[in-house]
């Protein structure tokens, strides 16, 4: 990644901004492969879709981590907390343990 005070140009700040977007994109799908794979292996382990305890865990790493980054952490919260509520009602559908009425 570049240094963005180095980046001279709206035009090269925009690719730079795109190619980031496009590794993000990469990123979040492979994540979503994981949560797919969690599908797979919460009903032999007898676990639920929602683990409250495990949402309160990630949210409070990225919240760390977003602060080790000079990041804006409840922007990161709130995007995280987006995510993991998508990806819990993903497992609910397939496992058929929401309500989606």
């Amino acid at each position: 990644m570049k240094d963005p005070k180095t980046i001279p140009s709206m035009k090269e700040l925009r690719e730079q901004i795109d190619w980031l977007d496009r590794q993000i994109v990469e990123h979040l799908a492979y994540r979503l492969t994981l949560i797919d794979r969690a599908i797979d292996l919460k009903p032999e382990e007898d676990m639920p879709a929602r683990i409250e305890e495990r949402v309160e865990d990630v949210v409070a790493k990225v919240k760390a981590h977003a602060a080790q980054c000079n990041g804006d952490v409840e922007l990161f919260e709130q995007l995280y907390r987006i995510m993991i509520e998508a990806s819990i009602q993903r497992e609910e559908r397939v496992l058929g343990t929401g309500d989606f009425e």
